[in-house]
Formats: structure tokens, sequence, C-alpha cells
């Protein structure tokens, strides 16, 4: 099980209905470990007033660390089918190449959702995996550990 330290950059999966394969970026603010939970201050997500960034306490199984930044040359574009990250509604969604328009939008399906929307690319990023203690990439066309 990942140890999270205050400070540290996170994402966390969302579990709530409509919310399902969803990442959320944030920081840890406070460790709780007796019942192994940690109070998260999201990057995106605000207080129901607006006034100032939200702050939730999630347990440890819905964290991961903050993914590396993984940067894609011009010719390093993204192919049909490989799972990608795509930035919408405030956080991270986990789909699947399904297109491309012009050189740099892509249509991403969402399965859990049955839709498709067309993105461009600097809201996107190869989807990965947190295995083990370490960044796996999910794609079968970018077969690299991080």
């Amino acid at each position: 099980m990942a140890y999270f330290h205050r400070g540290m950059k996170v994402e966390v999966c969302s579990k709530q209905e409509g919310f399902v394969g969803s990442y959320y970026e944030g920081t840890v603010v406070a460790e709780y470990r007796i019942n192994n939970s940690y109070a998260i201050c999201y990057r995106n997500l605000l207080t129901e007033d607006e006034s100032h960034a939200l702050i939730e306490v999630v347990g440890a199984d819905e964290l991961r660390p903050a993914p590396p930044k993984v940067n894609m040359a011009k010719d390093d574009q993204f192919v049909p089918f490989e799972e990608a990250d795509a930035f919408d509604n405030d956080g991270w969604w986990v789909g699947k190449i399904s297109g491309r328009k012009g050189a740099s939008k892509y249509n991403v399906f969402f399965d859990v959702y049955g839709v498709e929307i067309l993105y461009p690319s600097s809201q996107l990023r190869p989807h990965l995996e947190w295995i083990g203690g370490q960044w796996v990439s999910a794609s079968l066309s970018r077969k690299r550990v991080f």
C-alpha cells in the first residue's frame, strides 16, 4: 500500500456514481494514519459557494501519486484504441482514442458512458496505471514504465 505525506501531489480516483473513471488532482494537506485516510485539497474543484478550493477526506485506496508528465513529441501521436485521459469537467477521464480530426484533435470514446467527445491534444495525456509502486503505460503502443 502506498504511503502519502503532507504536501504530496496526488490524484483522487472517484467512486461516485457519474464520476467513475475520473481522476482529480490535489495535494495531501493532512494524514489520518489510524483509519488510513487523507485530507486532500483539490486543484480544480471548489466548495459549493465557489469561495475556495474543496478539501475532502478520502481513503488511501482512492489515491495514487500524481502521474509523471509525459511529453509527447509532434510525431508521437495517439493511435486508434489507445487508452488516453481527457481533461474535462475539472478532472481526467479515462477513454479510448476513436478517431482523429486534423493535426491535433482526437475523438475519445468513454466506454462507461457510451459517449464520444472531440478534444484538442492539449487536453489529452497517455493513460498510465499505478501498479506495484510504479507507473505503467496502459497502451499497447507505449509499453513503457515511468
